[in-house]
């Protein structure tokens, strides 16, 4: 939901910058002239708000006080957001994640653990639905033969997604996943015990302790029970977030009947269907199912669509654990 805010051209003297931290209510706005701490101005809260007024990764215009510290008067509109609905109300409240995402980077091991494709495309809906590019970022590569590796990913590569292949032993893929961050703002997730601490390390040393500094300082035990949301800057250029939300995007609330439009390879093939409610599962003329028997669609990524589709909503399935979090 882009923010309907746009700046106030009679405000000359409102200094423009980026939310990089919230917490408690306080926001750190990065500007040209420093980091300034901010509550968001008076007028903004005013009636009942559908959504986060402010939230990290928002450009926002801001009123600076005599002892240093900020209002937020205004929010620039939103190019892009990572949101899910806020559940305990009674009313539709759009929690903002992370404002102004140029991608999110999910990553996955190509062993120890071995990966749950199923949750991979559980969190592909959701950026698909979203509209937020996605990455796949395949790693611990030295533990498999590249063909082992190949046989698990390249399904995402022929569809349409980015996909790279990592390893932090040998170096491999790091040039290039480091190259991919630069001059974006990022959220990078993953189910835990993927090595997302050494790719952070590799990307730029001391990231993944600057990061899970912040996290475990503020939470205890790395549980995210208080919620800091902050963008880490990367030697590049652009931002890597940590963005707490994430490890909820399994509960963000999908129909199954819009369900296909967020499959790459069934959404074109959907018009195609002889039933306009065609489930895809078997029903007669069914473009979808056609496509299955003549290898154009991995049975893999059809069995995900059949027990996303018929469970009603991205929930957990019975025979599956689900620890997916933003940083080990």
């Amino acid at each position: 939901m882009a923010s309907e805010r746009t700046p106030d051209k009679n405000n000359q003297n409102l200094l423009q910058g980026l939310v990089i931290r919230s917490l408690a209510g306080y926001m750190t706005v990065r500007t040209a002239q420093g980091d300034v701490l901010c509550r968001v101005r008076g007028r903004l809260r005013r009636g009942r708000a559908e959504g986060d007024l402010v939230a990290v990764g928002d450009q926002a215009l801001i009123e600076i006080h005599e002892d240093g510290s900020g209002s937020i008067a205004q929010v620039l509109p939103r190019k892009s957001v990572l949101s899910r609905q806020l559940s305990g109300v009674n009313y539709e409240y759009q929690q903002i994640l992370l404002a102004n995402p140029d991608q999110v980077l999910f990553v996955f091991a190509c062993a120890q653990p071995d990966p749950s494709l199923r949750m991979l495309d559980r969190f592909l809906v959701v950026a698909e639905k979203q509209q937020i590019p996605a990455v796949i970022v395949a790693n611990k590569l030295d533990l498999v033969t590249r063909e082992h590796a190949q046989a698990l990913f390249e399904v995402y590569r022929r569809i349409g997604y980015d996909l790279i292949y990592t390893s932090t032993l040998t170096g491999e893929g790091i040039p290039e996943l480091k190259s991919r961050l630069q001059g974006k703002l990022n959220s990078m997730a993953g189910p835990s015990g993927v090595g997302k601490t050494s790719l952070l390390n590799s990307l730029q040393p001391g990231l993944a302790q600057e990061v899970g500094a912040v996290s475990r300082g503020l939470t205890g035990k790395g549980m995210h029970t208080t919620q800091v949301k902050q963008l880490f800057p990367l030697d590049g250029g652009g931002y890597l977030a940590d963005v707490p939300g994430l490890r909820t995007l399994a509960l963000w609330d999908i129909q199954g009947e819009e369900l296909d439009a967020y499959f790459r390879e069934i959404a074109p093939l959907v018009p195609e269907c002889q039933f306009n409610d065609c489930t895809h599962s078997r029903e007669p003329g069914c473009a979808v199912r056609k496509a299955l028997e003549e290898g154009r669609i991995d049975p893999r990524r059809y069995d995900s669509y059949l027990r996303l589709r018929f469970g009603g909503k991205l929930v957990q399935a019975e025979d599956e654990e689900i620890d997916f979090e933003t940083f080990d």
